[in-house]
């Protein structure tokens, strides 16, 4: 009996210890996530059932009439209408041309490790210099109406920043040199773990190049470009500096360049409502935390199955 007995024993303590390393070496990042993420949530929530004006506790309890007005407010619908065509039109536009850029800088061409920097740059400067030196060269007298002027195509000069025609298409222009380097550095390094003896049994199988990038490389390059687009999904959803820097709560809403972000902003602290805006701030979570689930569930489910095993002990 003691023999049978032994060996489960042992199991069940190799368990037990495997919890707490577990708890041990998870129990860092889950604090820093309690008070940083889910307590100031919690917070907020809280704070959105008052009319408060940020300072002292408070007193003024309004319900859910700050939810119910963010829902029926026409400028919050027309904000979350920019959010979602931001959204779209950031993987309509970056998601091909960091495919292709991926594909040619993964090819062995002269200046190749030059043009990837040039090409990764622009992620790496900050945010505010990025909005500051793009508002510059883009008003009306900004250098590129100046340029356009000098080759002879005077004609095309343009408001961009506060033509409501063109304005959100400025933004996606300085949004994709801002974030397409990111892209084509994550589709680099899914296209370097695609082993080369599969392109060369195609290659001897008779398969033209763009074939082998239609059925080889693009659905081999599946999981980094879900990836890719599930963090751009959540960047589109929380856009703030950009647009901030460039035209500033009052443009971007006559410019129809405004986000949910700046709507906060604008009716919070601006307003000298802080309920308000952090109800905003509840909605905004809300919103992203719903479209991070759907995504995982219809889009990362065949990744995350195959990334997650089960071990027996």
């Amino acid at each position: 009996m003691s023999d049978t007995l032994a060996p489960r024993r042992a199991a069940a303590r190799r368990r037990g210890r495997t919890r707490l390393e577990i708890a041990v070496l998870s129990a860092p990042a889950v604090i820093v996530f309690l008070a940083f993420v889910i307590f100031p949530v919690a917070l907020a929530a809280y704070y959105g059932f008052y009319r408060w004006k940020g300072y002292g506790d408070p007193t003024d309890w309004v319900g859910l009439n700050n939810y119910r007005l963010i829902l029926t407010d026409p400028a919050f619908h027309d904000v979350l209408w920019h959010n979602g065509l931001i959204l779209v039109l950031s993987l309509a536009v970056q998601g091909p041309l960091a495919i292709g850029l991926a594909l040619l800088l993964n090819r062995r061409i002269r200046g190749r490790s030059t043009i990837r920097v040039l090409v990764f740059v622009p992620y790496i400067i900050s945010e505010v210099i990025v909005g500051t030196g793009w508002s510059l060269m883009l008003q009306s007298d900004g250098a590129v109406n100046g340029l356009l002027r000098a080759i002879g195509l005077g004609s095309l000069e343009a408001d961009w920043i506060s033509d409501p025609d063109l304005a959100i298409w400025t933004l996606m222009t300085v949004i994709t040199w801002k974030y397409l380097g990111f892209a084509v550095i994550l589709m680099l390094a899914g296209l370097q773990s695609i082993p080369d003896e599969i392109f060369e049994a195609a290659q001897i199988d008779g398969a033209s190049y763009w074939q082998i990038q239609r059925r080889i490389t693009v659905p081999l390059l599946g999981p980094t470009i879900r990836i890719w687009a599930f963090l751009s999904i959540i960047g589109s959803l929380q856009l703030f500096d950009l647009v901030y820097i460039i035209w500033g709560q009052y443009v971007s809403g006559t410019a129809g360049t405004s986000t949910m972000a700046i709507y906060m902003l604008a009716q919070g602290r601006n307003a000298g409502n802080y309920g308000y805006g952090s109800a905003v701030a509840v909605v905004m979570f809300v919103i992203s935390l719903a479209v991070a689930l759907i995504y995982q569930r219809f889009v990362l489910r065949r990744d995350l199955r195959g990334a997650v095993t089960e071990g027996t002990v």
